[in-house]
């Protein structure tokens, strides 16, 4: 995270940059407001923290300046300042402040302070970033919205009735929750990758097609790994990963690119494979027709521990009323033939 101090008083100055540094931020400083709101314009700093006080244009007016400013992304603004009336702290939110800090400030407050405004910024950067994606894996297939829109929900249904498991109290929380439905509509983001001929045939793909239908699963993980390694700690960008990655894999090892069996597949992946297959059988294509619930859901059975997660299945049949009750939900109205 590159931040962004401005003061006009170089003791308080060294001593913000001088901590922020000591947590590991790349900081840069300057004494005045205007040459801070050039350097916004220019570079890409998303986190500012400015002085309410200073000649010329102080810390409000900065940060009128910055919001009034067609920036391509968020400018998170704190002001350092020994304003606490609740009259000016009104005037510095309805400026567009974010936050405050008072002076003298604590070193340990402002790193917490400046964290908030980081996971504030990393879901900004997280959902624009998953909504580009799945829209690019929408643009080559008509049926797609509709089909991200039900295997995120089965995905969520799936996990949430896990997270509630003794088993899985552990790995599964609110936040892995919340990632799945928000990351598991990648799941065939690499299929932009997949020649028009072989991805919208409208018939059963020959052994060579499906050779080469299945290598999406490396291409979608292939982009998200290179997304990763600009943003390691990004665990939106390590699930998307892996579920791209794994979703074909099957919990006996028969299954592609890798192979993988059991636990070895990430359990994200496990999740979505489930909800994946799901709603391709009851989905009707141009190429096929639509399987109802209850024949779906005995295919699913039988595949537990073959095909499936056995815990996985379990949580699907446990909920299959939410299953029915999403299919119904997302369902695409076709006009009926004259």
């Amino acid at each position: 995270m590159r931040i962004l101090i401005v003061d006009d008083d170089n003791i308080t100055l060294d001593m913000l940059r001088h901590a922020l540094k000591e947590a590991g931020h790349k900081v840069e400083a300057v004494t005045n407001a205007r040459r801070a709101l050039d350097m916004i314009r220019l570079d890409s700093h998303r986190l500012v923290i400015s002085d309410w006080e200073m000649p010329d244009m102080d810390g409000i007016e900065l940060c009128r300046a910055v919001r009034a400013e067609e920036l391509p992304s968020y400018v998170y603004f704190i002001l350092l300042t020994s304003h606490t009336r609740p009259e000016e702290v009104v005037e510095g939110l309805s400026a567009g402040a974010d936050d405050f800090i008072t002076k003298p400030f604590n070193s340990a407050e402002l790193i917490v302070r400046v964290r908030a405004g980081e996971r504030i910024l990393a879901l900004e950067t997280r959902d624009l970033a998953i909504f580009a994606l799945a829209k690019l894996a929408e643009s080559r297939d008509p049926e797609t919205g509709a089909h991200l829109e039900r295997v995120r929900n089965y995905s969520r249904i799936l996990a949430q009735h896990l997270a509630n498991q003794p088993k899985y109290r552990d790995a599964l929380d609110t936040e892995y929750v919340r990632l799945i439905y928000q990351t598991s509509p990648l799941h065939d983001i690499g299929k932009v990758g997949i020649p028009d001929a072989v991805l919208l045939k409208p018939g059963q793909l020959s052994d060579a097609e499906f050779e080469i239908m299945k290598i999406h699963t490396k291409l979608g993980a292939q982009t998200l790994d290179a997304a990763l390694q600009s943003y390691p700690n990004a665990r939106f960008l390590e699930m998307a990963r892996d579920i791209a990655a794994s979703h074909h894999e099957r919990f006996d090892g028969s299954g592609y690119p890798e192979g993988l069996k059991g636990e070895h597949i990430p359990l994200c992946a496990r999740i979505v494979a489930l909800a994946d297959v799901y709603d391709a059988v009851t989905s009707r294509r141009v190429y096929k027709g639509a399987l109802p619930h209850d024949t779906t859901r005995t295919m699913i059975v039988e595949g537990s521990g073959s095909h499936f997660d056995p815990d996985v299945v379990s949580a699907f049949v446990r909920n299959e009323d939410k299953f029915i009750a999403t299919q119904e939900q997302f369902a695409i109205s076709r006009p009926t033939a004259a």
